[in-house]
């Protein structure tokens, strides 16, 4: 069988160093569709080196965005890359995210989910470097095919929707070539780019990352509600409801929470398919706030972070985004 569970859970954990420089965090915040208009003072914070803030979920590509696959390649997972989804995300900020870093992801299979026709590896990385930990980040991947191997299947548990009209709802487009751009940060997954490729995994055409998608709610919250602090995020999780085709338009609901904003995203040109659900970004309050964002040092050092959510699996290809 492709997935041997119990040698997958036996693994230890696994451990890689990982660095950045300001240029990856730009190229980052660039595949988000950061810089529109240019010289927007609000996005020059994401793409001058002068005036750089991190994006908390810039996490999820630190080092090369390998650490949200370590999964796939974990002993006792051996499968096919067109049978995985992307079924949630969620990261968690202990501390500034610098523009530039030196530290090791530590990464381990939690668990094994058996949803029937499909599995679901949990996986765990914690990143830290020389002043401690940095953050961590639990990738839920839902694979096509492997499950019906007796284990059990896991929580299954979705967050009520969010009642009464959202506070915010703003449009972003997606750009025709927004995946190109994107896969430089590390998830070189050719599902992104190579027709041939997407046909086989069941696409018309190449679909976007399910973590761009992620990033770029991330930016659209922290850029209304939050005034552009990014100190504000302590945490932020969301589940993959559906795949979002480049040249689409992401239409982001807001809604203001105690110490917290539930966000919820579809696709416009697809009468509004849910392409986010479960959606979380957790609130430093004002005083831990001043405390996230880290003092400019020459380099400029900002950051952030995210949240505990997202229910795990999804049913199926309109279930989770593709990896």
């Amino acid at each position: 069988m492709p997935i041997d569970a119990a040698e997958a859970l036996a693994a230890g954990p696994r451990s890689a160093g990982i660095s950045w420089t300001p240029k990856d965090v730009q190229l980052y915040h660039l595949g988000l569709g950061a810089g529109v208009p240019a010289t927007d003072p609000a996005e020059l914070r994401y793409t001058l080196e002068s005036r750089l803030h991190v994006l908390p979920s810039f996490a999820t590509v630190a080092g090369g965005g390998g650490s949200v696959l370590d999964g796939l390649t974990a002993p006792g997972v051996d499968v096919d890359l067109a049978d995985v989804l992307h079924g949630g995300q969620r990261l968690t900020l202990h501390r500034p995210l610098p523009v530039r870093g030196d530290a090791v992801a530590t990464s381990r299979i939690t668990a094994v989910h058996d949803k029937g026709k499909a599995a679901v590896l949990v996986t765990l990385t914690e990143a830290a470097d020389a002043e401690g930990p940095l953050w961590t980040a639990e990738t839920r991947l839902y694979v096509r095919g492997e499950g019906g191997f007796g284990g059990e299947r896991g929580p299954s548990g979705r967050l009520p929707a969010p009642a009464g009209e959202p506070d915010l709802t703003v449009d972003r487009p997606v750009r025709e070539d927004q995946a190109l751009l994107y896969r430089l940060s590390g998830d070189l997954n050719p599902l992104h780019a190579d027709p041939a490729f997407a046909a086989r995994a069941g696409f018309a055409r190449p679909v976007l990352h399910g973590l761009c998608t992620y990033g770029m709610t991330l930016k659209a919250v922290v850029d209304t509600l939050l005034g552009g602090d990014v100190g504000r995020v302590r945490s932020y999780g969301a589940r993959f409801a559906g795949v979002v085709l480049p040249g689409e338009t992401l239409r982001v609901r807001m809604w203001r929470r105690d110490g917290a904003v539930r966000v919820t995203v579809g696709a416009v040109e697809r009468d509004d398919a849910p392409v986010l659900t479960d959606a979380v970004v957790d609130l430093a309050d004002a005083a831990d706030a001043a405390g996230l964002v880290a003092p400019a040092d020459g380099s400029d050092r900002e950051a952030g972070g995210d949240r505990e959510a997202g229910a795990g699996g999804a049913a199926g290809a309109g279930g989770a985004a593709r990896v």
